[in-house]
This record gives C-alpha cells, sequence and structure tokens, in this order.
C-alpha cells in the first residue's frame, strides 16, 4: 500500500550519485525541459562508479544483517501454527525397528507440538530410530485467495510424507542446509487436510557428518506450520539470486555483469519493506536482464532462441540426479528410506516444471522402492515410461571400480540390465560411476557387452586431469565414449557458476563444446530443490538476450546428451583418447581399509563360483534342479557389498556389521547348495574340515574336488580321527606328532575335477626347517630357500639357480608406517616414518617331508602377531615355477593411525611392476619421474602382484588384500590400517589372513602367476567319499571325475566360469535342453588361438558366442573329430573376454538313474 507522505515521482539518478538538471538557453534550440538532449548546465556530483561498493551492497537485499528490511521480510504472508489449526501427534518407534506403514499406524499416538524434542539418534545394535508423527490441519477459508498454502515441517532431520492411506507423497530435509525442503504444498480449496510423516534420526549426511556418529543426538521440532508463501516476494527472490550469481560469476567488466549489476542496484532503490506493491515494480525491472515478460514463457523459455543461435548450439545440457551413496554415513537401511524420500520430491518437481528430466542409477535402490513403496514405484514407472525419469548405468548398484572381481563387475551389469529390463523394457546404453575411487581398465570392454557404449564419470577432477570428453579404451582396445562433467561435481547447485563452468572449464572444446550439467544434492540424496529449478530459467532467459551466458538445455535425457555427442564428435573419430585405468590419485586408503570386508568379498566371489560351476555340473544329472534363485540372491547380497563406500571402507561402523551380515548370509546358503550339489555328484560324501573330527558312515577314501581349470598338486590337511575317535584311514604322507592331523598329496593332473591322493614321487622333494644358533631359522623347499636372523627375512635364494633374491644388507618383513591422514586417504609421507617389526619366539611346527613351518610372534604396542612360514611342497605343474612361500597372520590388532605392510627388497631391476586387474593386468611404474608416477606409491592390485626383469622375477600373491607398491626395487603389500573416521573402531580386533611370495624363473610374462594366484585363492574341496553309493553304484559322478571343459592349445586363456544360461526352465521336471555359459579370457595382453573342449558326456547341440548379457553374437563351428571332446575353436585379441553358450541335451545316462551304475564310476 502506497503511504501519502511518500513521494514517488523522483528525479533521474544514476548509480553514480550525480542530479542532471536539464537547463538551457534559446540559443540550444529546446526547451528547459527536454530529457533527450544534452543539458547547457550540471550540477550533479557524478563520480567514476564505486563498483565494489555496490557489489557489497547487493549482497544485503536477501540476506545478512538487514534482513528485516529488505526481501526476507516480505517472503511469507501468514503463518499459524495454533491448536485449533495443527494438530500433532506422535509415536516413536522402539529400540532398532524400522516398521511399516501399516505397522506404525496401529500404535497408540500420544499429542505433540512444536518445540517437541525427539530421538536418540541411534539404539544399540546401531540403527537410526524412527517417528512417526499423525497430522491434522485446517486451512482458513479466507487463504484460498493465495496463489499458494503450504504446511512448514522442520524436524531438523529427513522425513517423508505419507497420505493417510501409506501412499508417499514427498521427502522433507529439515535443518538450514542448502539441502533444506520442508514446505509441503497443501490443496488450498479443502478446508481439512490430514497425513503422516515419518521422521528418522538422521541428517543429509548421517548425524555428525564424517566424524562417527553421535548415537545420544536429540532432534527438535523446529516448525509445524501452516504457511501463506508471497509467491511474487519468492520470485522476486529467484530473480535476484540469478543477478547475483552472474554478478559475482561473469568477468569484472563484462556487459553483462555491469547490467546485472545495475539492475540489481535499481531494485534494491525501488524496494520498500512497507509497500509490498514493489514488489511487482521490482520484477519488472529484472526483465532488463531476463526479457521482457519472460516469466510468461515459463517452461517454454527453453524454446526460445536469440538470433543465430539454434537447437544445435546449446553447450550445456542440463540433468536432475540424486547421488544417493547406497550405504555411507548411513546404514543400507536408511538408504531405503532416502530413496523414497528423495524419489517421491522428484515425481512432484516433474509434476510442477514440465521441463525437469531426471536420472538416476542402482537397480538395487529400484528394487527396494519397489518391494518398500509400492506404491511410489508405480509412480515413477510411469514417470520412466513418459521420458521423465531415466534409468541409467545398467548396473545393481554404483560399485566400486578398483576391486571386484572381473566376473563380479559382469554381475554388476547383467543384473542391473537385466532388472531395467524386466521392469521397464529397456536397457540402459550409458555407464554411470561418477564417485567411483578410480576405474579399472577393464571395464569398457565389459561396459559394451553389457550394451552400453558411453560412460559417465566425475571423481577423477580431483586429479589434474587432461579431459572432459574422450573415448577410453580400455586394456584389450576396447572403447567407449567417456565424458567427466567440466563442472566438477555430480552435485551442481544449478547456478549461473555452474553453468558458465559446463563451457568454460571443458578441456576439449577443440572437439567438442557439449557438457552435461548433472545437477541436484546429493551423496545423502535429496536431488534437484525448486529452486535449482527456477535458476536454471532465469540463466537461460538471461543467456536468451546476451551472449554472456551459455545457452542451458532442459527437458532431454542423458541418453540423448550423449547422442548428440556421438554425432557431433564424428562418433568419437574427432575425440583424444585415453588408454587404460583412470588411476585417482586420492582415496589409496580404501585398498586396506576394513580387511575383514575385503577378506568377505573376496571369499564369496571364489565361493560364488565354484557353487555355479558344482550346481551346473550337478543340473545335468536328472532330479536336480539349478538353485538359480538361490544363486541370484547371493549374487544381488555380493553386489550390493562392493558399493563404492562400502567394499573401499570408507563407511561408517555400523554399515560394516550389515556388510558382515550379508557375507555370513552368502557363505551359509552357498555352503548349504554345494553339499546339496555335491550329494549329487558324490553320493553320501560329507565335507571335510581339516580341524574337526568327522563322522565315519561306510567305507571310503578321502578325495578332493578341484574347482579351478588348472592341473594342480596341493597339501591338504586331514584329521586322523572321527568324532568318536576312530582312526581314519588315509594316505598320509605325514603325521603330526600327537597322531591326530595328517598331510596328504592331492594330485588334480586333469585341471577341474577329482583330486586324490598321491604318495611322494621322486619330483616331490622333502621340505625342511633348520635351526642354527638361537634365532637363525631357514626353511627349504626344492627350489626356495628362505633365511630369517634375528626377526628379519635376511636371505631369499632361488636354490636351482644359486641366485640371492634379497639386496645385500637388506631384510624383509612386516613394517609398521604412520598413518597420520585420517578416513580413507594414505598419503606418500607415510612411507617416510616407519619400523620395522622383528619376529620372536619363533618355533618350529612341522618338519618334513611335505610340510615344514614355523611359527613367529611380533608384539607392537598393543597388537599381537603372530604369523607362520610355510615352504609349498609342490610346485605348480609348469616348469618355469618355483614353490612359494606362504604366510598365514592371526592378528589382534590394536593400533591407531598406523599401516601395517609386508615388504621385501628384491635384487631385481625394472621399470615397471605388474598388478593383476578384472580379466587381466595393469602395468605401473617403479620410479616417480613424474608426478603422475609419484602419485601411484599404492595401487590396486588384485590376486598377485608382480616385479620381474629379463629372465626373472617374484611375486607377492594375497588372497584378500588389494593395496600393493613396488617402489624401486621394494615389493610391499599392505596388510592393515587404522583411521578412526567415520568408524572409530576401523579394524579393531582379530584378523586371520594369508600371502605368499613366489619366486619364477622367465618374466611375468613366461611364467603361471596368474594360474598360481588362481589356485592360491580357491582351496580344493576335500569330502569323504564312500566306495559305493546308497544303490551300489559308484559314488563318483562322471561329470565330475574327470574335467568337463578344458583350455587346449593356449596357456594364456583361462576358463573363468561356468554357469547355467539366465534364460534356461529351471524347473526340476524340466526334461528339454538346457544352457551352459562359460567365459574365458586371455591373460597375459596377446594374440591367442584355442580350443574349447567340452567332453562328449555331455551331447552338445549347438554353442554361439554370445555378449554378457548372453544375446546371441554369432554360431560357433563343432569339430567332432575327436573320440572324447567336441572342440570348438576360439581367437582371442589381448586381454579379451569371450562368453560361449552351450545348448545341451540330457543323456539317458544322466538323465536315470541306471541299476548298472552308468554315468558313474568306481575310484
Amino acid at each position: 500500500m502506497t503511504q501519502p507522505h511518500r513521494v514517488r515521482q523522483r528525479q533521474p539518478v544514476d548509480i553514480m550519485g550525480g542530479i542532471h538538471h536539464h537547463h538551457g538557453g534559446s540559443s540550444h534550440g529546446h526547451s528547459p525541459g527536454d530529457a533527450h538532449s544534452y543539458p547547457e548546465l550540471n550540477f550533479g556530483v557524478g563520480s567514476k562508479w564505486i563498483k565494489t561498493l555496490t557489489q557489497d551492497r547487493v549482497k544485503k537485499f536477501t540476506d545478512g544483517s538487514y534482513a528485516s528490511l529488505n526481501l526476507p521480510a516480505l517472503m511469507f504472508t501468514h503463518r499459524i501454527d495454533d491448536a485449533e489449526h495443527v494438530k500433532l501427534e506422535v509415536w516413536s518407534a522402539p529400540g532398532r525397528t524400522k516398521p511399516s506403514f501399516e505397522e506404525a499406524m496401529k500404535q497408540d499416538f500420544k499429542p505433540a507440538k512444536k518445540g517437541q524434542q525427539f530421538g536418540p539418534s541411534c539404539m544399540l545394535p546401531y540403527i537410526y530410530t524412527n517417528h512417526w508423527w499423525k497430522v491434522t490441519v485446517k486451512i482458513p477459508a479466507e487463504w484460498e485467495k493465495y496463489e499458494r498454502v503450504q504446511f512448514e515441517f522442520d524436524p531438523g532431520c529427513e522425513a517423508m510424507i505419507f497420505t493417510t492411506s501409506g501412499v508417499p507423497l514427498q521427502g522433507i530435509t529439515g535443518g538450514f542446509d542448502g539441502d533444506r525442503r520442508v514446505e509441503f504444498i497443501l490443496d488450498k480449496t479443502k478446508r481439512e487436510y490430514s497425513f503422516v510423516i515419518e521422521s528418522s534420526c538422521n541428517g543429509m549426511f548421517g548425524i555428525s557428518g564424517i566424524a562417527p556418529p553421535d548415537q545420544n543426538r536429540y532432534f527438535t521440532l523446529a516448525s509445524a506450520d501452516i504457511v501463506v508463501p508471497n509467491q511474487d516476494a519468492w520470485h522476486l527472490f529467484w530473480d535476484f539470486t540469478t543477478l547475483r550469481e552472474i554478478i559475482d560469476n561473469l568477468p569484472g567488466n563484462s556487459p553483462l555483469q555491469n547490467l546485472a549489476l545495475k539492475t540489481a542496484n535499481e531494485i534494491m532503490n525501488e524496494f520498500q519493506v512497507d509497500d509490498p506493491d514493489t514488489i511487482a515494480k521490482c520484477r519488472k525491472i529484472a526483465e532488463k536482464v531476463f526479457g521482457t515478460d519472460w516469466m510468461k514463457e515459463g517452461e517454454e523459455v527453453y524454446k526460445k532462441r536469440r538470433e543465430g543461435h539454434g537447437a544445435d548450439r546449446e553447450q550445456v545440457w542440463g540433468i536432475g540426479h540424486c547421488h544417493i551413496d547406497t550405504a555411507w554415513l548411513w546404514p543400507y537401511s536408511v538408504t531405503q528410506q532416502k530413496v523414497a524420500r528423495s524419489w517421491s520430491t522428484q515425481v512432484d518437481l516433474m509434476n510442477r516444471y514440465p521441463e525437469h528430466h531426471f536420472t538416476c542409477s542402482s537397480a538395487q535402490q529400484y528394487k527396494w522402492l519397489e518391494q518398500l513403496y509400492p506404491s511410489l514405484f508405480e509412480e515413477v514407472k510411469a514417470k520412466i515410461k513418459q521420458g521423465l525419469f531415466e534409468p541409467i548405468g545398467g548396473a545393481w548398484v554404483e560399485h566400486d571400480g578398483n576391486m571386484p572381481s572381473g566376473e563380479a563387475f559382469i554381475r554388476q551389469m547383467t543384473f542391473g540390465q537385466r532388472f531395467f529390463q524386466s521392469r521397464f523394457g529397456v536397457r540402459c546404453k550409458t555407464g554411470w560411476l561418477p564417485d567411483s575411487f578410480g576405474l579399472s581398465g577393464s571395464i569398457p570392454q565389459l561396459m559394451r557387452s553389457a550394451g552400453m557404449q558411453r560412460f559417465f564419470t566425475q571423481k577423477l577432477s580431483c586429479n589434474v586431469f587432461p579431459h572432459s570428453t574422450f573415448n577410453w579404451i580400455g586394456i584389450d582396445g576396447t572403447q567407449v565414449l567417456c565424458h567427466m562433467t567440466p563442472v566438477d561435481t555430480y552435485t551442481a547447485q544449478a547456478t549461473t557458476g555452474d553453468v558458465r563452468k559446463a563451457v568454460n572449464n571443458h578441456k576439449n572444446l577443440e572437439s567438442s563444446d557439449m557438457g552435461l550439467l548433472v545437477f541436484g544434492n546429493g551423496d545423502g540424496g535429496g536431488g534437484p530443490l525448486a529452486k535449482m529449478l527456477e535458476n536454471l530459467r532465469r540463466v537461460r532467459a538471461a543467456g536468451n538476450n546476451s551472449r554472456e551466458l551459455p545457452l542451458v538445455n532442459m527437458g532431454h535425457t542423458t541418453e540423448e546428451f550423449f547422442d548428440r555427442l556421438e554425432k557431433e564428435s564424428g562418433y568419437g573419430s574427432g575425440l583424444p583418447n585415453w588408454h587404460g585405468e583412470l588411476y585417482l590419485e586420492f582415496h589409496r586408503g580404501t585398498y586396506t581399509s576394513h580387511g575383514s570386508i575385503k577378506k568377505g568379498n573376496r571369499k564369496s566371489e571364489i565361493l560364488l563360483r565354484d557353487v555355479e560351476l558344482v550346481a551346473t555340473l550337478a543340473s545335468l544329472t536328472a532330479g536336480y534342479a539349478y538353485p538359480k534363485q538361490r544363486i541370484d540372491d547371493s549374487w544381488e547380497k555380493l553386489l550390493l557389498n562392493q558399493f563404492h563406500d562400502v567394499l573401499p571402507g570408507s563407511a561408517i561402523g555400523m554399515v560394516y556389521e550389515d556388510a558382515e551380515k550379508l557375507y555370513s548370509e552368502i557363505t551359509k546358503e552357498c555352503n548349504s547348495i554345494l553339499e546339496e550339489a555335491f550329494d549329487t555328484l558324490l553320493v553320501g560324501s560329507t565335507p571335510i574340515d581339516p580341524h574337526t573330527p568327522f563322522e565315519i558312515s561306510a567305507p571310503g577314501k578321502v578325495l578332493a574336488v578341484n574347482t579351478t581349470p588348472f592341473p594342480r598338486r596341493e597339501v591338504v590337511q586331514v584329521p586322523l580321527r572321527n568324532s568318536g575317535g576312530k582312526r581314519l584311514h588315509t594316505s598320509a604322507v605325514q603325521i603330526t606328532a600327537d597322531g591326530q592331523t595328517g598331510y596328504v598329496l592331492m594330485d588334480a593332473c586333469d585341471g577341474a575335477g577329482i583330486a586324490q591322493p598321491i604318495g611322494l614321487f621322486a619330483d616331490v622333494k622333502p621340505v625342511s626347517v633348520h635351526k642354527s644358533g638361537s634365532s637363525d631359522f631357514t626353511l627349504r623347499n626344492s627350489t626356495v630357500c628362505m633365511t630369517i636372523s634375528k626377526g628379519r627375512i635376511v636371505s631369499l635364494v632361488d636354490v636351482q639357480l644359486d641366485r640371492e633374491l634379497i639386496v645385500p644388507g637388506k631384510t624383509g618383513g612386516l613394517v609398521i608406517f604412520s598413518d597420520q591422514p585420517n578416513y580413507w586417504d594414505v598419503e606418500i609421507h607415510h612411507l617416510e616414518k616407519f619400523t620395522e617389526l622383528e619376529f620372536t619366539d619363533i618355533r618350529i611346527l612341522d618338519n618334513g617331508p611335505v610340510r615344514a613351518s614355523i611359527e613367529a610372534q611380533v608384539k607392537y604396542g598393543q597388537t599381537t602377531i603372530k604369523t607362520t612360514f610355510t615352504p609349498r611342497a609342490v610346485a605348480s605343474l609348469s616348469s618355469q615355477s618355483r614353490s612359494f612361500v606362504r604366510f598365514d597372520a592371526k592378528v589382534d590388532w590394536r593400533q591407531r593411525h598406523e599401516i601395517l605392510k609386508f615388504e621385501i627388497p628384491l635384487d631385481i631391476r625394472g621399470m615397471e611392476a605388474i598388478y593383476e586387474c578384472q580379466f587381466g593386468h595393469v602395468s605401473r611404474p617403479t620410479h616417480r619421474n613424474t608426478t603422475w608416477d609419484t602419485a601411484k606409491f599404492e595401487v590396486c592390485g588384485h590376486k598377485y602382484a608382480d616385479f620381474s626383469e629379463y629372465g626373472y622375477g617374484v611375486a607377492l600373491l594375497s588372497e584378500s588384500k588389494y593395496g600393493f607398491a613396488v617402489t624401486g626395487n621394494v615389493l610391499r603389500i599392505s596388510l592393515l590400517r587404522a583411521a578412526t573416521s567415520p568408524d572409530a573402531e576401523q579394524d579393531q580386533g582379530e584378523h586371520a589372513f594369508s600371502w605368499a611370495v613366489l619366486p619364477h624363473l622367465g618374466h611375468f610374462l613366461e611364467s603361471d602367476v596368474p594360474q598360481v594366484a588362481y589356485t592360491f585363492n580357491s582351496p580344493l574341496h576335500l569330502r569323504y567319499v564312500p566306495d559305493q553309493g546308497p544303490d551300489g553304484c559308484g559314488a563318483v559322478s562322471s561329470l565330475v571325475h574327470k574335467a568337463l571343459f578344458s583350455i587346449a592349445g593356449a596357456p594364456n586363456v583361462i576358463l573363468e566360469t561356468v554357469k547355467r544360461g539366465d534364460d534356461d526352465d529351471f524347473n526340476t521336471n524340466s526334461k528339454g535342453e538346457r544352457t551352459v555359459v562359460l567365459r574365458l579370457y586371455e591373460a597375459f595382453g596377446g594374440h591367442a588361438r584355442a580350443s574349447l573342449n567340452v567332453s562328449k558326456k555331455l551331447k552338445v547341440s549347438k554353442a554361439a558366442i554370445t555378449n554378457v548379457l548372453e544375446d546371441h553374437i554369432e554360431e560357433l563351428k563343432v569339430d567332432n573329430s575327436d573320440d572324447q571332446v567336441v572342440s570348438f575353436p576360439l581367437k582371442f585379441r589381448g586381454f579379451e573376454v569371450v562368453t560361449v553358450k552351450l545348448t545341451v541335451a540330457l543323456s539317458k545316462a544322466q538323465h536315470k538313474s541306471s541299476p548298472s551304475g552308468e554315468g558313474w564310476v568306481q575310484v
């Protein structure tokens, strides 16, 4: 309302403060009042614009010390919270429960009020508490005239609004950070409105941020108000916010920046806090930057073009995104709620902003939504059909990019793609891993095979990385079109600065000027907010009127962005290439943190491989149904635990409570499946635990099943007494002093299949331990001799070459390094401060002929380390191989901010070391010539790291560790670390793990290191097998007696996986054909021609090469020239992965139980 004492007609005032009086005589030919002529006299005090003062002034209009005198004072027209209009009731879920909506509604709710505290944040054992509110609001009738009425609910934490029937409506984020969203728009025509709110005692980033969570934190219900927002004031607020962003982000003397500053200053001059009518006038002034009547265009603002700029010149493509860490500073159960909160909010925004397109990855999160919030899932499904909500990434979760095995990478993609196709009828074309801590060079090949030829990531922007858009070429030569957003974040706030950075920070403008703006709150979820969409409209409007701002494009999908990028870049021909891994120069502590999780991952990967192999063989007989769903369930649990903050060990402690439980469930289920399958293949057999006596129900013998494709000999430990004390007859070649345990030499000369006991042959030399003096011990096998003196490894000799492998004057062993960086980082300076640990209390445990070992102890601080050294009695069957020395450690770890490593200084010189990655290996420098080289002081490897020169090399083998390094000539493996945040108890407690030192004749490329590392990680399955099955027939099926599948002609080709086809009929009564899928890869980086040989015990009707999704690519020619096997010739390029699908018919022998024992063999 205009006040009578104010004078609204003013003389023109410019921003410099000068007042011009228009005087002039007749000699000038115009009247004194003519405003369109240059005046003769000037009484002003005009001066140069002090721009910085005006810039400082405009900061105070929307916030700051004078908020009550500026725009914030008019943001709301009404606000009420009295009991007449707002009724609140609350029920707090007891203990660690997370009840469903239906369960919560059955409870007794108590009256509540604004200002009430609720909590605590956690209830042991570690879950965030949940509190339910019933809300009834009464809207005053006179409020119907206003544009909007909303309920403001601020619990200081996260919450979800439901209808009274349990339909999710919208997420809430309390507090006053940038992710705040506390408003819920009401239907103003209704006088009374009821709904339910579930609040969880966690913020967007957990409870205490990166610090360990405060379990006793309480939250306060800060607001529960019905409000009328002044929409005109809010629109002016967004106008002014964008103007300020233009002022702050454009160059200091550009036309648009000056215009925005001048416009903002004029708005402040026009605005009167006691006259709301001035808001409309202020908005009209803002049109100087945004264009006349631009607000009426709404989403049509993106269709407007400035002269000379068509659709092809929209350089910046905006896509809404909500990065929800599947677990990090919160457990999985909280993520399930975050998904529903975040995605319901996006559905609401899509209904209000038609241009809003949203993308989100992780099939697991969609599955949780389907299971827990089915009505919301259907809404999301409808938006996907409309093209507004875009599933992306084609993976089960946004997994770690370094440590999962190659087969696990494939299952991430196949499980993700099959889920998206089954629910939404789509397969993703674009991989999406914005936050993984480095990316293996194996990914491009696997991604292409899973139907994705484009890739989006962002984390590498933490490095000084040279590209934004490029061809990423994997270790096998496969490429994907990769885009890393020039905005350097997947949680952009959709500011003017973000839009400009998408162009100005683009490192490949010479090839393509397109940049993806991925905006929305993330990590803890939330996604885009209305203010971001409002801001982007204004940035586009300003861009439509000035060439100083890039045009931002909204209303399209990520796939459409990549479609355009492919075309503009000449389908990659105009882009630079990046070969190999995308190594992140940060977060290297994640290769080691939470050792039990790393071990759970590796053991589960190996166990699932064995389960699929054995269950597949069993399913080729009658009466056994392949347990596809049970195996898939176990895979989903493993894939979930490979999320990029779980497997790396960068989450809070309660996440690892969940993860350990899942690993336990995987182990239990897989062992159960193994037993059922073995009972089909080895009828009546029982597993043997080397440390536990077992029942003997019938005459039989000890056998082992080799699940690797490699011929091998192993010394296995067998209990010699059953539970009743009766002695077990075995072929033990060595017995412990107490007579309780025997050591049996097992031979699996044909590769996968049965390993049988053998005696000591001439090529199996005895192993021994020799003690000299008080502290010197020498362990020896046929190829290697290791000496420990004064608690350190002082000598490692290749006996056959009489070559000392340790540098004179140096020693190997355990070393403690200072680990001052917290969280997930290990920095290079940790190598400068260390303590070499000495083994003490050494004693001989075994002394030949097939097992010799010593036990040594280290005490350091409060930590105790017991390590058993065992030189292996038998090498692999390669003539180049040496026998390794195995180390088995049991550690009670009590250190803080220290890292335990094993190192060995080698008399070997090489510029590069080799580390296993998925389906191959990667070479990395051993020197520090450049900063890129220096950054790789700690790197990821899988089952081995190798350091070779011409003619010789030494490898470290690991069964659960991933952090390796070769610095100069020192070969290291990281064993344990002890950060104190975000998990204050990281790695504290007991651990058991193993590693080995494997010398080998010849360079790595001439060795069998990958094969030996494989067997090191895959123990034989030891079983007691009766001489006859229950029907009097042989107990061992021909399907397991010898390998059904083998590779000939190419020792560099490895058979990785044997499984049933995903689309088979898994019903027990199915009599028809079934498929068997084999996955093979070339392991050394060179071309290969191999024959895949399939035993004629299987009736193969056809064979084809497929992609990893098991889509047909080409038929394979069948070679039937051999009496025993069917051969399929295969070609490989270096590191190529090949998937073969066999169609198999059941033979009569395998289809029925034959009285004559057909299909079975006696052993």
